[in-house]
């Protein structure tokens, strides 16, 4: 291989790849903005949807939602991508609900599943108490104690004393942007891309 080519490869490749990385999370940040200025009433109940591509009705949600349609804007259809993980591999998913077989309407809708995929699928990331450990495009979940689950998305605006990045989530206010990413007990933080 000529020397030109080979520092090409090492050099060039590497920060081409990383950039697109950098920009796809930069967009996954955007989108999720882009979401709390939509009013949506939080609401948990079950859904039969569409598959693939399918959403609850968009004047409703959950946290769940949250991620789910800011991955869609991107063109990611975490219903399809979690439904096919979960038929293939169900055994390494949660029972919590009972299931004997995946639900395409819901498991992608589930804090834990969504944890299970992108432990699988993703890169799982250090639950720190570090505010520099979480940058834009992180997922990130919580336990907010009796044994209820939170995700939200890592944006790209700071908080008011520039400490930590600002997080979209909902909590049951709508999708909302809020400085809350040490409010509950960290349990999962996550990135992923296709």
């Amino acid at each position: 291989m000529n020397r030109t080519i080979f520092l090409l490869l090492v050099f060039v490749l590497p920060i081409s790849f990383a950039t697109g990385q950098n920009n796809f999370y930069e967009k996954l940040s955007k989108s999720a903005i882009e979401l709390t200025k939509q009013k949506v009433k939080y609401d948990p109940r079950y859904f039969g949807i569409d598959y693939p591509n399918g959403d609850v009705p968009a004047n409703i949600g959950v946290c769940t939602d949250v991620i789910i349609r800011a991955y869609r804007k991107l063109g990611i259809d975490l219903q399809k991508e979690v439904h096919e993980d979960m038929k293939a591999n169900f055994n390494k998913y949660p029972k919590i609900w009972g299931q004997s077989n995946p639900d395409k309407n819901i498991d992608h809708r589930r804090v834990p599943n969504l944890m299970t995929f992108f432990s699988r699928c993703g890169i799982v990331k250090s639950k720190s108490t570090d505010p520099k450990d979480y940058i834009t495009g992180d997922i990130v979940c919580w336990d907010l104690g009796n044994g209820i689950t939170h995700i939200g998305i890592v944006v790209n605006l700071k908080s008011k004393d520039n400490k930590r990045f600002m997080i979209v989530h909902n909590i049951g206010n709508g999708q909302v942007l809020e400085d809350c990413l040490f409010s509950f007990s960290i349990i999962g933080h996550y990135r992923y891309a296709q």
